[in-house]
């Protein structure tokens, strides 16, 4: 059987869990099948759970079914669903696939057939559900991954936008007493979001509570890292700067024959840290990590800020 199997987007794993009643509308979520290869490693022990039975048409249970028994016994995926050694073989053939899942790593794979697509979460692992398959309708599905790269919007309650998140991305609320939480955010639509567990809000009406309580949200973007080392802009001494935390640390690591900036550098590199996520945070720890400057994305592998295009004159456009 001709089918495409391909590595998982960042994007599409969002999808390859469960998700809540308005997220399953949005994308055309039909349900999913859970499964694993017992103790042998060879068995297909499987159980099946309805999301929206209206999303359900005639023509997918043939799809689905041939999509399986494709994965089962041909060599689609390189036998992904014939044995738990297939499975891990076919993962380990396929690095693009890997991510870091709740608790352990996981592979994940897209397959389209017809009006649908089916998201495969893989664990090759002994004692776990090796593989999950969530089905959507195709159409619901890119329509919403394509909206939602516009990102979430955090606003004021006048409407300023403060600063925009990618879907599945984290927030922190500071409450006046100075506890901090953490909300995972997903998106809904222009101006709806999901702010932690099922919790759907306006997100006037959000921008409107964080300020009756006093409270304060900024991002937590996974693009930047827990923490670096850079130093100070008047001197040459060495910090420590930590996500989502306001001022620096002074650092006393020193290196032997290394200037401050010399041993910033090195200790950076060591953690994978790079020249503008280090330029992002020094900009976030000073002037507020809702600031576009504390965005990595608006600098360059140099550190240096990108200028922003400049807009057309429309009123002498020809």
């Amino acid at each position: 059987m001709e089918l495409t199997i391909k590595p998982m987007q960042p994007e599409e794993r969002l999808y390859a869990y469960q998700q809540s009643s308005q997220i399953r509308a949005q994308t055309g979520s039909i349900g999913y099948l859970r499964g694993d290869f017992g103790k042998t490693g060879t068995e297909f022990y499987t159980s099946w759970q309805d999301h929206i039975k209206s999303f359900r048409s005639d023509d997918f249970g043939d799809e689905f079914d041939k999509v399986v028994n494709a994965l089962r016994f041909e060599d689609v995926g390189g036998g992904l669903f014939g044995s738990r050694n297939a499975m891990r073989l076919f993962c380990k053939e396929n690095p693009d696939s890997a991510f870091q899942g709740n608790y352990c790593e996981e592979f994940g794979f897209r397959i389209d057939k017809g009006r649908h697509s089916f998201l495969i979460r893989c664990n090759p692992m002994v004692d776990d559900y090796n593989f999950y398959v969530f089905c959507y309708v195709k159409e619901h599905l890119d329509a919403h991954m394509e909206k939602a790269k516009n990102g979430i919007r955090f606003i004021t309650p006048e409407y300023r936008e403060l600063f925009r998140i990618a879907d599945g991305e984290q927030i922190q609320i500071t409450r006046p007493n100075g506890e901090k939480t953490l909300r995972t955010c997903r998106y809904i639509d222009e101006t709806h979001a999901e702010i932690g567990s099922n919790n759907l809000y306006h997100i006037c009406q959000f921008a409107e509570m964080m300020e009756e309580t006093g409270s304060k949200v900024i991002p937590m973007r996974s693009s930047l890292p827990e923490k670096c080392f850079s130093t100070l802009p008047s001197a040459d001494k060495l910090i420590i700067i930590q996500k989502g935390e306001m001022g620096y640390i002074p650092s006393e690591m020193q290196i032997a024959g290394k200037t401050a900036r010399e041993a910033a550098d090195i200790a950076n590199d060591t953690m994978g840290v790079t020249k503008k996520q280090e330029a992002a945070m020094l900009a976030g720890s000073l002037f507020g990590w809702q600031t576009p400057a504390a965005d990595p994305k608006n600098y360059d592998d140099n550190g240096n800020p990108i200028k922003p295009a400049k807009k057309k004159n429309r009123e002498y456009e020809r």
